[in-house]
């Protein structure tokens, strides 16, 4: 389990780096948002598992299976791959 925290902890660090290394404001946004949006969704899950807050629906990013969330979380992470490679780029 604290291998599992560790590597979100670790995609957090490293969306924070990529939005901060953007090449324009829209790209620094749209990483934040991202790295937010996948961090909080698995605090959330994490959370509901150890009994701090209420359980919700909400798998556990790249662990559990929901088809949908799945496809939108790869797709997510491609963005954020390509914004580091345009900031890449650029420098």
């Amino acid at each position: 389990a604290a291998i599992l925290v560790t590597l979100f902890l670790m995609l957090a660090l490293r969306g924070i780096k990529i939005a901060k290394n953007a090449p324009d404001m829209f790209g620094r946004l749209m990483a934040t948002g991202i790295t937010v949006w996948i961090i909080m969704q698995a605090f959330i899950n994490i959370g509901a598992n150890i009994a701090l807050i209420p359980l919700t629906g909400i798998p556990l990013p790249f662990i559990s299976y929901g088809g949908t969330s799945l496809v939108f979380l790869l797709s997510s992470i491609g963005i954020l791959l390509n914004i580091s490679k345009q900031s890449n780029l650029e420098n």
